[in-house]
């Protein structure tokens, strides 16, 4: 497994909060309009050169809805001139038309991700709480496919469509996306308690992905679900399986965690370990990302497997999996604590 003590893999940057969607789950709890405090442009050039200075990780544009600020396409330019491989997560609104996204695949954009969180539109509507936004996904999909730019399919797993993830890997492999992602909740912003599985729903979500990505025309990767890749293991150690199952993918993410590989920086320059734990090293207004991330007690905590607490800290999986920090912040106040949706028990931990 790499390093991740000086540069990150992964970093996500939440160039906006603003959203013409009003989802269920959002972990921005975005709203329609701009903040006044986003960075600026001129802020937002110097957040690029900071990131290349790390090297070469993958750089995802994110919101809110990133097409809601206007210099997108100027911050995405600047992103791939740089020499990173840049991404970019729009949102499904009438902003996302066939010359937004010819738009970037001229601009040099590696990967178009796009949410899908129903089967059809009455589900996944319902979900965004915005009448067209399925047929508007399935359109941007299918307009990518036609013009040779690279999807992938974001999916979060709730109870509202648990039961329809078969259905929505169908749509994933027919629509020809690359990747589909799937989180698993963490409860912040807009999501709730009752809306997140238990842990043994977890391992069976886990079951279904793991055969699903033995014949798949896609990868699947997860989300705050860190503990997929104990089950990938487990699942390869039990049937003396190579590496079938999306080996490439799985062995991308191996030791990859909250503030492991991991940076998020949001739309008002906070330095987060990630989205969906926000608690903060530092503003790029004030710092520079590589101070943050390489030495700031947040994050060099967060890369110590030994300081896990509880079942993570005994588990012989930790450097490999290691919880969600973040969900076990947002439900316990603790982020090196357990994660609470993980059932597995180390044969070595003795529960106090």
């Amino acid at each position: 497994m790499r390093d991740f003590s000086e540069a990150p893999f992964l970093v996500i940057w939440e160039v906006t909060q603003a959203c013409d969607l009003a989802c269920k789950h959002c972990r921005a709890s975005a709203i329609p309009d701009r903040n006044p405090l986003e960075l600026g442009g001129k802020e937002a050039r110097e957040v690029i050169r900071q990131i290349k200075d790390f090297g070469d990780p993958l750089l995802v544009f994110t919101g809110g809805d990133p097409l809601k600020r206007p210099d997108l396409f100027d911050l995405i330019t600047e992103s791939v001139n740089a020499g990173l491989r840049t991404t970019v997560t729009p949102s499904a609104t009438p902003l996302l038309t066939k010359d937004a996204i010819s738009r970037f695949q001229q601009c040099g954009v590696s990967r178009m991700a796009v949410s899908l969180d129903g089967a059809d539109a009455r589900a996944h509507d319902a979900f965004r709480q915005v009448a067209g936004s399925y047929q508007r996904t399935i359109d941007a999909l299918r307009h990518a496919a036609k013009i040779g730019l690279e999807t992938q399919i974001n999916t979060t797993v709730t109870r509202h469509n648990v039961d329809a993830l078969d259905r929505i890997a169908r749509v994933v492999g027919e629509e020809h996306a690359r990747l589909w992602s799937v989180f698993f909740l963490v409860v912040t912003g807009r999501a709730l308690a009752e809306d997140d599985l238990t842990a043994p729903e977890y391992e069976q979500v886990f079951d279904f992905l793991y055969r699903t990505s033995l014949t798949a025309p896609f990868d699947i990767k997860t989300t705050e679900a860190q503990h997929y890749r104990r089950y990938v293991a487990q699942q390869r150690k039990k049937t003396g399986a190579a590496s079938t199952a999306a080996p490439g993918v799985i062995q991308r993410q191996a030791g990859i965690n909250d503030g492991k590989g991991f940076l998020f920086i949001s739309h008002t320059g906070e330095i987060f370990p990630s989205g969906f734990l926000e608690v903060s090293a530092g503003n790029v207004r004030r710092t520079t990302l590589q101070q943050a991330y390489r030495h700031s007690s947040l994050f060099r905590v967060l890369r110590q497997s030994d300081a896990l607490e509880g079942k993570c800290g005994a588990c012989e999986y930790r450097n490999l999996c290691g919880g969600s920090r973040s969900r076990a912040y947002a439900l316990t106040g603790d982020f090196l604590a357990s994660d609470p949706r993980c059932e597995y028990v180390p044969s070595n931990f003795a529960a106090a």
